[in-house]
């Protein structure tokens, strides 16, 4: 009969698949195709380029939600292998069930650190002759307290994202602004040389200044854990 840690079944990875990538990639050329339509190239690689931008900002959203999902469960089985071991079930068995699981996470670094936690305390606990289970409930417990930090510093980095995002979206306000006005931006920014080049440089600026906020955030994160 398998184990209850045997039971508990996890998987981590950020849906790269190539299914993923052409709907991705076909829903831009969509949207780029129409804009082409409407309003000409430069409309269609604008558009291009922030449909790209917004896709790609809700692919890495959902991967981070994989990621996060399987980092509590890799805390679930660390705390799951030490009521087995009260249990019970034998020693051996329920290692190295464990160590597999862990194994397949992937390679995120709180999974890599659980790991080598388990494999430490399997060794301090051979070598000393301490419960292996009350070595894994600290294990768990100090686990449990970096993921915390890890939430916290995540919340915090929130309003930088955001603000990005925003400061995005403000040359499609100015545009809105423009049209209320009673001009019209939209001859300018693409159909004249310098709009083109004023439209097409903001986007790629636009582009920068996301990816740069979201590598310092993403860093920030990763310091914390």
């Amino acid at each position: 009969m398998a184990s209850p840690a045997s039971r508990r079944r996890w998987t981590v990875g950020v849906p790269t698949s190539p299914r993923a990538t052409v709907v991705t990639v076909t829903a831009a050329g969509v949207v780029a195709g129409v804009a082409t339509v409407l309003g000409g190239v430069v409309a269609g690689a604008v558009a291009l380029g922030y449909a790209l931008v917004g896709l790609r900002a809700a692919r890495r959203a959902g991967a981070e939600r994989v990621t996060t999902a399987a980092r509590t469960a890799a805390l679930d089985v660390i705390g799951g292998l030490a009521a087995d071991l009260r249990a019970g079930i034998a020693p051996g068995r329920a290692v190295e069930e464990s160590r597999r699981a862990l194994a397949a996470g992937g390679s995120d670094r709180a999974i890599r650190l659980a790991l080598g936690r388990l494999s430490a305390a399997c060794e301090v606990s051979e070598r000393l002759g301490a419960p292996l289970a009350d070595l894994l409930d600290r294990v768990e417990s100090d686990l449990r307290g970096v993921e915390r930090a890890r939430a916290a510093v995540a919340a915090q980095t929130t309003g930088a994202r955001a603000s990005a995002a925003l400061l995005a979206l403000l040359p499609v306000a100015g545009v809105g602004l423009g049209y209320a006005m009673g001009a019209r931006p939209d001859h300018a920014l693409l159909h004249t040389v310098p709009g083109a080049a004023c439209a097409l440089g903001a986007l790629l600026l636009q582009y920068a200044g996301l990816a740069w906020t979201g590598r310092l955030c993403h860093a920030a994160v990763e310091r914390a854990s």
